[in-house]
């Protein structure tokens, strides 16, 4: 008879039926601490069928290999599964098969056999597929929301702008600044790696700041969107030019001095005639 188990962050969880539900609460049978999750996310179900999973109504949802489920799914071998910014991996495991336990590092997926196994291997255990001196960010997936991994990245900047957009749109000012507080954090933790942001995530995480500003009446987003875009050496696109001119001059008159930055160096030289012009009339040089 086989038996279940959902590998997070390293660790291997039994599935102790015939349900289990996961959540931030630390009620639940499994509890993740993420503010992207809600207190009662998920509900697995085991019976003699297997195990399928329900979304009990989460805000941010469930998604099995990156497809948000509707109503109930059945779960198979390696699924992954999203709850949140958090990766989980379902597993089968025969009767008799040993515990893996880890504490420390990252997984990925093989391209060439596509079974998990640790980052820090130079080969595939299962297959032999060579891991090192692979340049291709989209070979290797991690599937366990290390840090500062490039598809984690990705996952949480569109995950966290998703909330933000709601929140914003719907008047919700204090949760949207949460949100971003939770994202500069994100890109903090980039800088403090050595790395810089995707131009599209740079574009979106400054949008969504000066939206914040905006609603808020307040320049501290929109001077830190304009900081961001100093310390990646970057003049702001169109879309970000865009919600500056909609802050209004009184706003815009306290950023002047940031903006004025933008005007000399690499950063005109590298960007586009218009975007300079746009800056200038902020700036009104």
């Amino acid at each position: 008879m086989s038996r279940y188990r959902l590998r997070f962050l390293l660790q291997e969880l039994d599935l102790q039926g015939p349900q289990v539900v996961i959540g931030r609460s630390p009620e639940c049978q499994i509890t993740i601490e993420d503010p992207l999750v809600s207190r009662q996310h998920a509900r697995i179900f085991i019976d003699a069928q297997g195990a399928r999973v329900v979304d009990l109504g989460s805000r941010n949802g469930v998604r099995i290999n990156g497809n948000l489920i509707r109503g109930e799914a059945q779960l198979r071998h390696n699924d992954r599964l999203r709850l949140g910014t958090q990766d989980l991996v379902f597993l089968v495991i025969d009767e008799g098969a040993a515990r893996l336990t880890r504490s420390t590092g990252f997984m990925t997926h093989c391209r060439g056999c596509s079974r998990p196994f640790p980052g820090e291997s130079q080969t595939c255990p299962h297959c032999g597929e060579p891991s090192v001196g692979d340049t291709d960010s989209n070979t290797y997936e991690t599937i366990t929301g290390v840090p500062g991994q490039q598809g984690q990245a990705a996952w949480t900047f569109q995950l966290l702008g998703e909330v933000i957009e709601r929140a914003l749109s719907t008047g919700r000012k204090s949760e949207a600044e949460r949100m971003m507080q939770r994202a500069a954090r994100e890109v903090e933790e980039r800088t403090r790696a050595g790395m810089k942001l995707e131009a599209k995530h740079l574009i979106k995480v400054s949008v969504f700041a000066l939206r914040l500003a905006r609603a808020k009446g307040h320049p501290q987003w929109a001077e830190w969107a304009l900081t961001l875009h100093r310390e990646h050496d970057t003049m702001p696109a169109a879309e970000v030019l865009d919600q500056l001119e909609a802050l209004g001059e009184p706003m815009v008159a306290t950023l002047k001095p940031l903006l004025g930055g933008f005007l000399s160096g690499s950063m005109v030289i590298a960007s586009g005639a218009d975007q300079e012009k746009r800056v200038a009339a902020l700036v009104g040089a």
